[in-house]
C-alpha cells in the first residue's frame, strides 16, 4: 500500500471516531523511523484508547502490517506504529506538554534529522 493510501486510511479511522484536531507532519528526511505522523486528541481515557484501537482495527482489514503500539495501558497517549506512518493519540493536556507537532515542524530540522538534532543538543 502506498503512503498516500495509508494517510487516508489513518485519517479516516481518525475522523470515524471522532478524533479532535487532527495534524500530519511529514517527517520524510527527518527520521529514519517513518515518512508521516499523525497526532491526533481524544476527549478521555477512554476516548484515547477508542480512537487508536480504530486506527489498528481499519489498518489490519487493509492488510497492513501493525508493528506495534505502545501506552494502551494509561491512555492518555496512545502510538500505533504502521512503519510508513505513525499514529499518536493524545489527551489535550498530553499533547500540550510535548507539542509533538512544534518539535517535528522545527525549522533546524530541516537540514539534518531529528535525530542528529538531539543528540548534537545533548553532546
Amino acid at each position: 500500500m502506498k503512503l498516500n493510501e495509508i494517510s487516508d486510511l489513518v485519517q479516516n479511522a481518525l475522523e470515524d471516531m471522532k478524533a479532535v484536531d487532527i495534524v500530519s507532519v511529514d517527517v520524510t528526511g527527518k527520521s529514519s523511523m517513518t515518512d508521516k505522523l499523525y497526532i491526533a486528541t481524544g476527549n478521555s481515557t477512554r476516548h484515547v484508547k477508542s480512537i487508536a484501537e480504530n486506527v489498528v482495527i481499519e489498518a489490519k482489514k487493509a492488510n497492513l502490517d501493525v508493528i506495534g503500539t505502545e501506552g494502551k495501558g494509561s491512555s492518555e497517549w496512545v502510538l500505533v506504529d504502521l512503519n510508513d506512518v505513525i499514529v499518536h493519540v493524545m489527551l489535550e493536556s498530553t499533547r500540550e506538554f510535548y507539542q509533538l507537532e512544534k518539535l517535528w515542524s522545527a525549522e533546524d530540522a530541516n537540514d539534518k534529522s531529528v535525530e542528529q538534532a538531539v543528540a548534537d543538543k545533548n553532546a
